[in-house]
């Protein structure tokens, strides 16, 4: 048995295929609407495009290594619409000028036009067709470049800086639908002002995000939402619907009536919601609240359970990608590279759902990251799984092998 070492080459390297994603009349257009390229001579916006996608993906913690990463590649750079290595100090100007707001618009230009490839079908029994899931997460820095995130440190230290990624998720999709970069110090509520969703979409989200005035403004547009009440919740009981006990599952439901402060006319209201009391197999309680009062209590606790969506998903951003060191040291560049890792996540799930895998996507990243520059094909790459052989000629016995 001879093991099939045929290998599909392309004629262009894995780094230009995954470039090829990124359609170039849309990036042209953001350049020219934003003036993106102008005071650039040397360095333009598909430039520092193209050089912070290669430190992404190589895992560079800085951006000498990125610079003298691209220069070891000369002869190739042609491929990636480059003429040169850029100067550490002029890829350096880039990231702290050219504003970041280009690269957050390419990321919803791309997620546009690959959403019907990011979708999966649903395994469960949600009757919600527009679920959508929200969380933060917090990126710290080794100096105070944005507001200090967490407790003053003890020993006098100083505080460090961070921001925080709010994301807005589709439970069917996985990729961030809608994102806000902000301090770290930012209250997590801030975000859901910012929230825009059809009519009968389903929020859900934990207790960080609480917020009366928010939940009563979505009732009133008929948007639903599931969360984790607060412990220091203060709110009327108006009726008990479920009083029973089992050993697992949920064993109370109520209405209950919490009380508002309406900003634009200064006057306390109320909210009636849901409360939904739920114990887990290790006999853990939660205690969830909804303004949904048509689907069953299960289904609110089972809705819940799909937040935990979106932690993998940080989690595979922060694993996957180098974000404990930046390239830059003003804001303007650290969300630049925050959005560019964003764009890069994207688009290896974009790899992933079209080369049908079933592969983990810190095995396609790390597949990426060895053969960048390979002439391999990238789909062909990902989605073999196994080793192929074929039979060329009969073995030989060991008669034959050792005559007499």
């Amino acid at each position: 048995m001879n093991k099939d070492t045929k290998i599909k080459f392309v004629g262009q390297p894995i780094f230009k295929q995954i470039l090829k994603l990124v359609d170039k009349c849309s990036f042209s257009r953001l350049v020219k609407n934003h003036k993106s390229d102008y005071y650039y001579k040397a360095f333009r916006t598909w430039d520092q495009f193209v050089t912070m996608m290669f430190g992404i993906l190589n895992r560079c913690d800085s951006m000498s290594e990125i610079c003298e990463g691209l220069r070891g590649y000369s002869g190739k750079l042609n491929h990636l619409g480059l003429r040169q290595s850029p100067a550490k100090s002029t890829a350096g100007d880039g990231l702290r000028n050219r504003d970041n707001i280009i690269f957050e618009e390419l990321y919803y230009d791309l997620f546009k036009r690959y959403q019907s490839f990011l979708s999966v079908s649903r395994n469960d029994n949600c009757t919600i067709e527009k679920l959508f899931i929200i969380d933060s997460t917090t990126i710290r820095l080794f100096s105070d470049i944005l507001k200090g995130v967490g407790r003053n440190p003890k020993n006098d230290g100083k505080k460090k800086g961070g921001l925080k990624v709010h994301m807005l998720i589709d439970a069917v999709q996985s990729v961030g639908k809608f994102l806000r970069i902000s301090e770290a110090r930012s209250h997590d509520k801030n975000f859901l002002k910012h929230i825009d969703v059809p009519s009968h979409s389903m929020l859900v989200f934990d207790k960080a995000y609480n917020h009366y005035l928010q939940f009563a403004n979505w009732t009133e547009k008929q948007i639903y939402f599931v969360t984790r009440q607060k412990t220091n919740a203060v709110c009327t009981v108006l009726e008990t619907l479920i009083n029973e006990e089992p050993s697992k599952g949920v064993y109370k439901e109520e209405y209950v009536e919490i009380s508002y402060k309406d900003k634009s006319d200064n006057q306390f209201k109320t909210l009636k919601l849901r409360r939904v009391n739920y114990r887990d197999k290790k006999n853990r309680d939660y205690v969830f609240i909804t303004n949904n009062f048509e689907i069953s209590p299960e289904e609110v606790a089972m809705i819940y359970k799909k937040r935990w969506g979106i932690e993998l998903l940080f989690k595979k951003m922060k694993q996957n990608f180098q974000l404990h060191y930046f390239y830059g040291e003003n804001e303007n560049a650290i969300r630049t590279q925050v959005w560019c890792t964003l764009i890069v996540q994207l688009l290896l799930t974009v790899l992933q759902r079209m080369s049908k895998t079933k592969k983990a996507f810190s095995t396609i990243a790390t597949l990426v990251r060895i053969h960048l520059v390979s002439l391999l094909d990238v789909y062909d790459l990902i989605s073999n799984v196994n080793r192929r052989y074929f039979e060329s000629q009969k073995t030989k016995t060991q008669a034959e092998l050792f005559p007499s």
